[in-house]
């Protein structure tokens, strides 16, 4: 296989990205390329078996490779209550793909969304909506832009 082709099929991986909440997770997904994450989509919790059975759906129908899980730490580096939901979320979701979840610090995701539309100035009234896909989008790119090489 000539040098560039196989360059190519190297970078051809894509991600999702998931940001666990009680009521709502947000979804988003890599390009083919694995370097860029966008929203994807805004699941209301049903139940953890029926969340990670609509995730696996985005996984087989976008031809995902990874799944990357925002979770929440504490000081003392162990998973808060919510780290420890979303783990759950994520073990179900092993299950299904059969391959791991990878758990990656959200670090304030939420707020960084806000922060961000803030930035592009979207007005007051937009961004009381839900931004749970923005999260995810910001955990996702976080996670590609460390570990790209």
């Amino acid at each position: 296989m000539y040098n560039a082709e196989k360059m190519s099929a190297k970078l051809q991986k894509r991600f999702l990205g998931i940001d666990w909440g009680s009521r709502r997770i947000g979804v988003a997904i890599s390009d083919p390329t694995g370097l860029i994450s966008r929203p994807l989509d805004i699941i209301s919790h049903i139940s953890r078996s029926e969340d990670a059975r609509q995730i696996y759906r985005y996984y087989i129908e976008n031809f995902v490779d990874e799944v990357i899980m925002g979770v929440t730490y504490d000081e003392n580096n162990q998973l808060t209550p919510s780290g420890r939901s979303a783990k759950r979320l994520a073990d179900e979701i092993a299950r299904l793909i059969d391959k791991p979840v990878i758990l990656w610090d959200e670090m304030n995701s939420t707020l960084k969304a806000n922060n961000l539309q803030i930035e592009k100035r979207v007005s007051r009234l937009k961004r009381r909506g839900h931004q749970d896909d923005l999260s995810a989008t910001l955990i996702l790119q976080d996670y590609l832009e460390k570990n790209n090489p």
